[in-house]
């Protein structure tokens, strides 16, 4: 095999080892909310995807909130969606979105969570979930990164938060500033997530051309010195 033919063949495995160590990355539980700042009220989206081995639907998320003063859920159909508040102080802890009967998020699908919140006054806001499936296989998205760099085997969603204004004070007037949210479905305007999917699934088809292309190349240049 020449120098040439082995060049060809390194980057057609250096090409794959990048595809397939980023594929898991995709499994993930992500938050995103575009331009959400420190102390402001935004709309975050949680991205679930199902990746149980068997093919069992997720039929239920719990999400931690960092104990938010105001929040609201957007109806979606084939759920249901329960905040746990503190009936006193009226901070909210969690929401758990539960599937109707019949409903569920099925094998290689995903499924988008929406609450609006007022955020806290944070550079990073993580979001401790739980994703239950109907088979009865609880995972828990709660790890830090590890010290050495990396990511976790389940990462904790997690929101970067930029600087802005200061939110006005919810004392005594929160019923006047709960986040507004849309009373139906409607159409997804958040673009974080759609463009994420977007996003992954043109690397994937250019990284595909690329392995196409190079073994090609790999065979042209074995049948010449054939």
């Amino acid at each position: 095999m020449s120098n040439r033919i082995r060049a060809v063949a390194l980057s057609v495995a250096l090409a794959a080892g990048s595809l397939a160590g980023a594929a898991p990355v995709w499994a993930h539980v992500h938050a995103s909310s575009p331009g959400a700042v420190r102390g402001g009220v935004a709309m975050v989206t949680f991205e679930v995807p199902n990746e149980s081995p068997t093919g069992s639907a997720t039929t239920e998320l719990t999400v931690t909130l960092p104990d938010v003063a105001s929040a609201r859920t957007e109806t979606k159909p084939g759920w249901t969606a329960r905040l746990d508040r503190d009936t006193k102080s009226g901070v909210v802890h969690s929401v758990t979105w539960t599937a109707t009967p019949g409903s569920g998020i099925g094998a290689d699908q995903f499924g988008l969570f929406r609450i609006a919140m007022r955020l806290p006054d944070a550079e990073t806001v993580n979001f401790p979930s739980a994703q239950r499936y109907a088979d009865g296989t609880e995972v828990r998205w709660d790890q830090a990164p590890p010290p050495g760099g990396g990511e976790a085997e389940h990462p904790v969603p997690s929101l970067q938060l930029g600087t802005g204004p200061a939110a006005p004070s919810e004392h005594h007037h929160s019923h006047h500033q709960e986040p507004a949210v849309s009373a139906g479905p409607g159409p997804e305007t958040v673009a974080g997530p759609g463009e994420h999917h977007a996003d992954n699934a043109a690397r994937l088809l250019a990284g595909g051309a690329l392995l196409v292309a190079a073994l090609a190349a790999v065979i042209a240049l074995g049948r010449r010195r054939a």
